[in-house]
């Protein structure tokens, strides 16, 4: 496996387990004899904004779909379908953090149109991946030339962001802590407290 391959593939692998801590603590929520520590929420949602929608999706439409568009025209479509879903992504990122604006608002009560909103964007982000994965990646490997892998590993390997000018280093920061807050299994964060009866 090329290098950019494996950067793709372990970039989808720390998303994914966000997603997976993110939909597990969201659906501990729903005890109502437990208080959310809302933070790990936001730290969560901030993650996922900040990293896919600011860093990796970005990427992938400038360097690994212009240039797989180019030598394999037939993968139009597909990478039509998976530019779109990266704006629709960022408009879901939004309507998570309005439910998670609400549920904080609202605690003890609407734990479930939050939970329903982390579940619609978990679900909509691993299609989205696996489709990438799955259809992308091997159409790539067909098709592109070394000089097109260089130009995508140094691309994602690069550590500015153009958009928002973060560093990885803050991601690495934001991701720890994400760990040193959320609760176990998902962390290594001290347990939420009972709510108040």
């Amino acid at each position: 496996m090329n290098k950019a391959i494996r950067i793709l593939r372990d970039e989808h692998r720390s998303l994914a387990a966000v997603l997976h801590g993110l939909r597990h603590l969201a659906q501990a929520s729903l005890d109502a004899g437990v208080q959310p520590r809302f933070e790990v929420f936001r730290a969560m949602i901030r993650y996922i904004d900040e990293f896919p929608e600011r860093l990796h999706h970005p990427k992938e439409d400038a360097c690994l779909f212009a240039r797989l568009v180019a030598r394999a025209p037939e993968t139009r479509p597909l990478i039509e379908v998976l530019r779109a879903e990266h704006v629709e992504s960022a408009q879901r990122v939004r309507a998570l953090e309005r439910a998670l604006d609400e549920y904080e608002r609202s605690w003890p009560h609407w734990s479930g149109p939050f939970l329903a909103a982390v579940e619609d964007y978990v679900e909509f982000h691993r299609r989205h991946m696996q489709r990438e994965e799955l259809e992308v990646l091997p159409a790539a490997e067909r098709v592109l030339s070394d000089d097109d892998w260089r130009a995508i590993e140094e691309a994602f390997a690069g550590n500015a962001d153009p958009i928002a000018d973060l560093r990885e280093q803050d991601l690495a920061r934001l991701y720890t802590r994400i760990v040193s807050l959320a609760p176990a299994p998902i962390g290594l964060g001290a347990r939420w407290d009972s709510a108040p009866t």
